[in-house]
């Protein structure tokens, strides 16, 4: 019993120095809160109050150095320089009325068109900054600097911005850049960007964008009323975007350009053994970086307005009729489903009548007695009508498509057009009329509703030259890190195979072979001395009215025939395949074929020859005029 009391009296006794133990522990935490309020509050309430309505704590972005593109050799085409971006933030910019009036003034620029860049980005936190102009120069910069406590809320940063070294050159493949638009702030694609962003429109740029943007960074500042930092706290550098490097070879670029000069029309080659584009041209270009500095009203209407189209990536978005070079897919056919072989004999008296309709070969007295190695190297019509009747229009389609004619042959660009195989459903479909007889004789030699592009020319060609098959045509060789750190090569890919044995492939090659180095080929001017080349022409038709079977003197420009020609060389080990057209330049053979001449000559020629052989010309006998 005592011995129970004595335990309860211990067990009280202990439970009474437990709570007042911890009585005094939160007596001690509230003492401490207390003073640390009584400091905060009032020996430096006021020095806190001051800052609470003149500074805050803001975070600022840091944008990525965009990655920069180089051609095949590592030479640079892109890079970035500095530039002074005009920014506004809300919040701080009062009265705004007064500071965009001031502003518009220094600035001279209409005021509406500052109120105007402010409505677009409508819900964007006032505390973020909307830009206003970009690359403003220095002596607007010093003006903004001199005027600097009349403009609150106005921000000059500095910012990287594209720099396209050589302007124009390769700028329908490289593409450029702009301000994000509203509609792109609402894609999926574009989550993390903010307006003001300047994005790829267009080409490399616009297809790789994820590649070359980077990551940003950021800061962690301290700002005062005016909005003027006053320190920074923090700060989260950005990573650089990566390094492309092109497939294109910036010398053979340079010359397919020029060799385009003055006229419309586009030039592509191809490496035959991998799909490599080593040049695409599309002429009349641009300089892209008239996209980066600002456009004006007027300058853009005069880009856009213009007829020749100089926006349009003439090599990938260009539809045309391909002419005689459609005769590859014409004979390929023929000798496959076995309507002819080497050795069959066709007649051209230099017309073939179907019915009560007669059809002329471009040759008017005709060619007489041909095989198919002869019909390809002399580009015969009568030859290709017989072949074509025989086939019909849907077995052709199907040969044409299994070629890689009507589909988008897969470059990783965008906007590719994917031309037209026609059919007789495809016609009922979309004329509601019945396929003509008459019809097939034009799609066998390109002409009628036949459309592609010289991209896919210059695939087909490709194939053509490697035994048969068809790569998908690729315009990146590497992707690299900006410490040079390999992040991805450049990945051959196989669309398909020709639909042709080896033996057709030989008869072919051995036609197009002709057509360059017979004297009697409607290509003997692409002849190269000390380089053997095989090619086609062909000279597609905008507007059939003749007199008398021939053109009209007088005929305006725009309704002159297309002129295209299409080659390969070495012939027995091809290195380069070339697609030209070159709108309204008549005849493939004196238009498109002096074209690729010279391109094969830059590509293939040592320095010392090309001087010698003055940019791959032919002998005078190899010259000639007026053929398909």
């Amino acid at each position: 019993m005592r011995l129970g009391n004595l335990i309860k009296t211990v067990g009280a006794e202990w439970y009474k120095q437990r709570v007042s133990n911890t009585v005094f522990c939160v007596m001690a935490v509230f003492v401490l809160l207390g003073v640390r309020l009584l400091y905060l509050q009032v020996i430096m309430g006021d020095t806190y109050r001051r800052l609470s309505e003149t500074n805050s704590i803001r975070l600022q972005r840091i944008d990525p150095t965009r990655g920069l593109i180089f051609d095949r050799h590592g030479r640079m085409l892109v890079d970035n320089r500095p530039a002074y971006a005009l920014s506004i933030i809300l919040k701080d910019a009062k009265p705004l009325g007064r500071t965009l009036t001031l502003l518009a003034r220094y600035m001279a620029v209409p005021v509406q068109e500052f109120r105007d860049k402010i409505a677009r980005q409508k819900g964007v936190p006032s505390y973020k900054p909307i830009l206003l102009m970009n690359d403003i120069g220095r002596d607007a910069l010093a003006v903004i600097e001199a005027h600097r406590y009349e403009l609150p809320g106005i921000v000059v940063d500095v910012k990287p911005i594209r720099n396209y070294l050589d302007g124009p050159l390769a700028a329908h493949l490289i593409g450029y850049m702009g301000e994000i638009s509203a509609r792109e702030l609402r894609s999926k694609r574009y989550a993390s960007y903010d307006g003001g962003d300047f994005i790829g429109k267009y080409g490399v740029e616009k297809s790789f964008e994820s590649d070359l943007r980077g990551e940003r960074g950021g800061r962690q500042v301290e700002v005062n009323a005016r909005g003027q930092v006053v320190r920074v706290l923090d700060t989260v550098p950005a990573v650089p975007g990566d390094n492309l490097y092109l497939t294109i070879d910036n010398r053979l670029q340079e010359k397919a350009e020029t060799l385009l000069a003055g006229q419309a029309g586009a030039i592509v080659a191809m490496d035959p053994n991998n799909g490599e584009i080593l040049a695409m041209a599309s002429a009349p270009s641009f300089d892209p970086n008239a996209f980066v500095e600002g456009m004006s009203q007027a300058q853009w209407k005069k880009l856009s307005s213009n007829p020749l189209r100089p926006l349009e990536n003439k090599a990938i978005q260009g539809e045309y009729p391909p002419a005689s070079t459609y005769k590859i897919v014409t004979a390929l056919a023929g000798l496959e489903e076995g309507v002819i072989t080497e050795d069959t004999i066709l007649y051209c008296p230099g017309y073939y009548r179907l019915g009560n309709r007669v059809f002329h070969c471009w040759k008017r007295w005709g060619h007489g007695h041909l095989n198919v190695v002869s019909a390809l190297a002399q580009s015969c019509d009568v030859f290709f009508y017989q072949v074509g009747q025989q086939l019909g229009v849907d077995r052709l389609a199907w040969y044409a498509r299994a070629c890689g004619l009507g589909a988008r042959t897969g470059i990783r660009l965008e906007h590719e057009a994917s031309g037209l195989v026609p059919t007789a459903a495809w016609k009922r479909r979309r004329f509601g009329e019945p396929w003509q007889g008459g019809e097939t004789l034009s799609v066998a030699i390109g002409q009628g509703y036949d459309m592609v592009t010289p991209l896919q020319m210059a695939v087909l060609t490709s194939a053509v030259a490697n035994g048969g098959i068809r790569y998908v045509p690729r315009i990146i060789r590497a992707i690299r890190s900006s410490n040079g750190r390999m992040i991805s090569s450049g990945v051959t890919r196989v669309a398909g195979r020709l639909p042709a044995s080896k033996e057709t492939l030989r008869i072919i090659r051995k036609g197009l072979f002709e057509a360059v180095n017979s004297p009697v080929g409607t290509a003997r001017i692409a002849r190269i001395d000390g380089i053997s080349v095989s090619g086609k022409t062909g000279t597609a038709q905008v507007f059939s009215e003749r007199t008398g079977n021939t053109k009209e003197k007088n005929m305006p420009l725009q309704l002159r025939d297309h002129a295209w020609f299409v080659a390969y060389a070495p012939s027995d080990a091809p290195r380069i395949a070339v697609a030209v057209i070159v709108e309204h330049g008549e005849h493939g053979a004196s238009a498109a074929a002096p074209l690729a001449r010279d391109l094969i000559s830059a590509y293939l020629l040592p320095p010392h020859l090309l001087a010698a052989h003055g940019a791959g010309s032919p002998s005078e006998a190899g010259r000639g005029k007026g053929t398909p």
